[in-house]
């Protein structure tokens, strides 16, 4: 799901830019309020887990790659705010030292991957969770979260892959960027994480849940 550059034009990833430095900032400013000792391990693993399982790309029709992400495990635990450093900072060394995701993309990736994945996953989990404890209901919360945050995630990226061949072509019409409209964009991306890579991101945000919830469940801040 790691855009590239080239496939975004200007019009996209320099808004995409904005919001994130928006987000990032009121990030920022939470963490310093509730940063503790015993929370910086965690805000570290958080980091390192994201990095390494957003490694394992696979490429996919549309010009992207499809890979679990980790973003929605890393919310419901020590929430979206958290979250939202913790994949972005992996993002950006990415980008910045593999060649992971476009530098002009950075934003719009961080908008995708960092933003939108962690914010939905808490709210599904909410949802599905209903104030209950029962554990086979919470784990259940926990993989929908992950399916479906990624999901959506998967088709946000797919929109702005699709959107370029209408905001961004030249004056004979051929697309300056990404070429691949919303017919095929959407379809492609949205196919293969429905059927595969959503299954693994709810899968991983359930077992790890299952694990924090056995044996720290008082860090889990989806609980609190």
């Amino acid at each position: 799901m790691h855009i590239p550059d080239g496939y975004l034009g200007p019009q996209t990833y320099i808004p995409m830019y904005a919001v994130f430095a928006g987000f990032i900032s009121v990030a920022i400013k939470k963490l310093k309020e509730k940063l503790t000792t015993r929370f910086v391990p965690y805000l570290g693993m958080a980091t390192a887990f994201t990095f390494l399982i957003m490694m394992f790309n696979v490429p996919i029709p549309g010009g992207t790659t499809g890979h679990a992400v980790g973003a929605a495990i890393v919310g419901i635990i020590l929430g979206p705010w958290v979250a939202l450093i913790a994949v972005s900072i992996a993002l950006i060394i990415q980008a910045l030292i593999f060649g992971d995701g476009g530098i002009t993309a950075i934003g719009a990736n961080c908008f995708n991957m960092a933003i939108v994945m962690p914010f939905v996953a808490v709210w599904v989990f909410n949802l599905i969770r209903q104030n209950s404890d029962n554990p086979v209901r919470l784990r259940w919360a926990a993989f929908f979260s992950g399916y479906i945050s990624l999901n959506i995630a998967a088709i946000v990226t797919a929109f702005m892959f699709g959107i370029q061949p209408i905001i961004a072509k030249s004056p004979e019409g051929t697309p300056l960027y990404s070429p691949y409209p919303l017919k095929i964009a959407i379809p492609a991306m949205a196919t293969e994480h429905l059927v595969l890579f959503g299954i693994v991101e709810g899968v991983i945000t359930m077992l790890i849940f299952s694990y924090f919830y056995k044996n720290q469940k008082d860090i889990i801040f989806s609980l609190k």
